[in-house]
């Protein structure tokens, strides 16, 4: 194919190779691939939840007797009940709740950071991608101590008859959670607890890792010399796509 001809079919946007698909970088048009494939792991993570928790009965009786048992699925505002600092308090969802506004605000700022490397502005860019870096870090602060907490268990504990690790039935009082057996309901709920939202936080460490960088190449003018802030729209899409997954994964644990 003859140059001229080349140059006709540029201009009205047919790919001959030297346009970019979509009006996307190479850069972006792999990072989307690798968000989609992250897409259906996530996705047969929360199918996997939901069949395992129809299989399950749901308590039967008022939410202010609840009682947690082998037999019934546990329900999540009586779970996840506890805030840092206060003993013994009932607070259903508000610490979930203060953790997803963290990172649902952390994707507000992200969004500022890339719209300021639109303007080659390499001050706001600075600024945003810090404030991204601390709510990341001050969302993963948070899951450690629901974890930490979801682990030790209640002081009260609960009585609970189950299998332990050498097949013996064993009725004894459990405290927190872990693999094997909780007190808060089935050994799914716990197991599928720590790898979901375990999956999720691995995500999140790796975004504030890049997060970390980016902010520090910005401060250091090395977008500012490349002439671009694609770097930042890049791990851009990949935080937001971290705090799309968590909405749906608090859908489904915290609000299901």
């Amino acid at each position: 194919m003859s140059s001229t001809a080349i140059e006709i079919q540029s201009k009205r946007g047919v790919w001959g190779g030297g346009n970019q698909p979509l009006k996307a970088s190479y850069g972006k048009l792999m990072m989307w691939f690798f968000l989609l494939s992250d897409i259906f792991t996530f996705t047969a993570f929360l199918i996997t939840y939901g069949a395992i928790r129809v299989s399950y009965p749901a308590y039967s009786g008022d939410v202010s007797d609840f009682v947690s048992s082998n037999e019934h699925w546990p329900i999540p505002e009586m779970i996840f009940d506890a805030i840092p600092f206060v003993h013994g308090g009932h607070f259903p969802l508000v610490f979930v709740g203060l953790m997803t506004f963290i990172l649902i605000m952390s994707s507000v700022t992200m969004v500022l950071a890339v719209e300021a490397g639109h303007r080659n502005d390499r001050k706001d860019v600075v600024k945003w991608m810090l404030w991204t870096l601390l709510g990341g870090m001050t969302f993963l602060g948070c899951q450690a101590w629901e974890w930490t907490h979801f682990i030790h268990g209640t002081d009260e504990g609960v009585v609970m008859t189950y299998v332990n690790s050498l097949s013996y039935i064993v009725t004894e009082t459990v405290y927190g959670a872990n693999l094997l057996v909780n007190e808060y309901g089935p050994a799914p709920f716990a197991q599928l607890f720590f790898f979901i939202t375990g999956f999720h936080g691995f995500h999140v460490t790796i975004g504030v890792v890049l997060l970390f960088l980016a902010f520090y190449q910005a401060a250091v003018g090395v977008y500012e010399e490349r002439g671009h802030y694609e770097m930042v729209e890049k791990i851009g899409l990949y935080w937001h796509f971290v705090d799309l997954v968590w909405v749906f994964v608090f859908t489904f644990f915290y609000l299901i």
